[in-house]
């Protein structure tokens, strides 16, 4: 009986990336019809003795492999070439590259790529929970979150949150606005968590009757006026001293230089507490 074609995949990580370049050559091959075997986090000789049994008995086999470990690559090796078993580094010549052109060396440690996506899907998690928790939608965010600002509109906390969700912080965000009791989640979060967002009177009418114009509104609105935002200032900075959170004056500064200062707050906060 004929054997089935079989590509033996050997990675000292997950082996995602190794299996994924197999089945984007087998499908040059009648569509795809070989028989791929993963062998995730290989740490050991033994562990490679395992695969090079398997494949020795099938001679319509291959091996594929993504080791970053020199001893674990030189291992294999030397065992396919003694038991003829085809062997394919599927690494090597890219990082000999990059090696070579870059005049750099490779980490050689693996589950890199791993840690990599991790951090990938942190921030994607980051950037969803500040859509979900912006603007006060939910209270309950204010719970699970990293980082609660709090300030009346226009202060940036939505620019605020999305950017600090880029850096992996879930951030939730409530407006302060008189007519509207803020939530009693806010008044139980540690000190070391939320930042008030404060900005001048001047400024704050500036910003908003541009929201205005851009809104195809009056500038006159009560929105804007001085009256309405000294009213709401006032209220949110009893709410900030309730709260008993650190503050910034967001009147001057970018979105950027606003993060940066709310770390470096929030780790002081902590290495307090």
């Amino acid at each position: 009986m004929k054997q089935k074609e079989a590509v033996y995949v050997i990675s000292d990580s997950v082996g995602e990336t190794a299996e994924f370049v197999v089945k984007a050559v087998a499908t040059q091959f009648n569509g795809g019809s070989v028989d791929i075997r993963r062998n995730s986090y290989v740490e050991d000789a033994e562990d490679i003795e395992d695969v090079i049994i398997l494949a020795r008995q099938n001679n319509r086999s291959i091996i594929a492999y993504t080791l970053v470990v020199p001893e674990l690559k030189r291992y294999l090796d030397r065992r396919a070439a003694e038991e003829g078993i085809l062997a394919i580094d599927l690494l090597q010549p890219l990082m000999k590259a990059f090696e070579q052109k870059f005049e750099k060396a490779p980490n050689q440690q693996p589950g890199l790529m791993r840690k990599l996506d991790d951090e990938y899907f942190r921030k994607i998690e980051a950037i969803e929970f500040a859509v979900k928790y912006d603007d006060g939608r939910d209270p309950r965010g204010i719970i699970r979150s990293d980082i609660v600002l709090i300030g009346v509109s226009r202060t940036s906390k939505t620019p605020l949150s999305m950017y600090l969700a880029h850096q992996r912080y879930k951030v939730a965000n409530v407006p302060l606005v008189p007519e509207v009791k803020p939530p009693e989640e806010l008044f139980n979060v540690p000190r070391n968590k939320c930042v008030g967002l404060v900005i001048s009177p001047d400024k704050l009418n500036e910003i908003r009757r541009e929201r205005l114009k851009a809104l195809g509104l009056t500038s006159q609105a009560n929105y804007a006026s001085f009256e309405r935002i000294l009213e709401e200032l006032d209220y949110a900075e009893k709410i900030m001293k309730r709260v008993g959170c650190p503050v910034i004056n967001v009147s001057n500064k970018a979105v950027e230089e606003t993060a940066s200062l709310i770390l470096d707050i929030l780790k002081k906060e902590r290495s307090h507490t």
